[in-house]
């Protein structure tokens, strides 16, 4: 069996229960080096675990796949939710493309993504609709990931942006924000979570305008709010429109 298992942000306490129980059930544990740290010892004993560096997510899904197939009951782990932007995907594919779909029982176990637990020390800025870009172009051209902000600014979604800076790539998050910034006020607000529910964890909320991306890396989710957020004390909020309709 393979189990895509979802870790959460980082802190064992917002790890599901099922996860936990995922874990304990499996005999090899499959990840990111980083993702692996995140397991509790006592999960992890006892267990092979074959870890990979950054950008050694083919590898280590084929090592995964492989290992269920032959039986085994693997966890291959993936922090914040493992259908976005991790390997659940990459997971079905590797099953589908070498005919494993029947043969090979498949399961995933949600978790709290970044992008939840970035709006959970917000305050409340992801309560009417709103859409998750990740910046990162390797593996999608840019000018789509341009298209889709633009599609997104322009029908006032409240945006989360993924992958929004590393090293190498510096351009594409004030590209972003020049594109948003057509669409918003300077003043609307904007939440900067880094390492949320892990050691090092920064929460800062300022304005579109006033956004500073040297502030900003790959452990960094990026929240910026529609036409009708607000900052209130030090959370933002983004009203769902029971304001119009009732009165409290």
């Amino acid at each position: 069996m393979l189990v895509v298992v979802s870790l959460g942000p980082g802190d064992e306490s917002l790890m599901a229960p099922a996860a936990r129980q995922a874990l304990e059930g499996a005999d090899a544990v499959v990840g990111y080096r980083g993702y692996i740290e995140l397991v509790s010892g006592d999960l992890l004993e006892g267990k092979e675990v074959v870890a990979t560096g950054m950008r050694g997510e083919v590898e280590r899904v084929t090592s995964a796949v492989e290992l269920a197939a032959s039986g085994r009951n693997v966890a291959l782990v993936c922090s914040g939710d493992a259908g976005i932007y991790a390997m659940a995907g990459l997971a079905l594919e590797i099953l589908e493309s070498r005919g494993l779909l029947a043969s090979v029982p498949f399961r995933v176990i949600p978790g709290i993504a970044a992008f939840n637990a970035a709006a959970a020390l917000l305050g409340a800025p992801l309560m009417h609709d709103f859409a998750s870009v990740s910046l990162s172009d390797l593996l999608t051209p840019w000018e789509a990931i341009e298209r889709r902000i633009e599609a997104a600014a322009s029908a006032d979604f409240v945006l989360a942006l993924y992958n929004p800076r590393s090293r190498k790539r510096r351009e594409q998050l004030p590209r972003a924000l020049e594109i948003v910034a057509r669409h918003r006020l300077g003043s609307t607000p904007v939440g900067i979570v880094s390492r949320a529910a892990r050691p090092g964890e920064k929460v800062t909320v300022t304005e579109l305008a006033a956004v500073d991306p040297e502030a900003v890396d790959m452990q960094t989710v990026v929240l910026i709010g529609n036409s009708a957020t607000r900052r209130t004390g030090e959370y933002m909020l983004t009203p769902r429109g029971y304001h119009d309709k009732y009165e409290y």
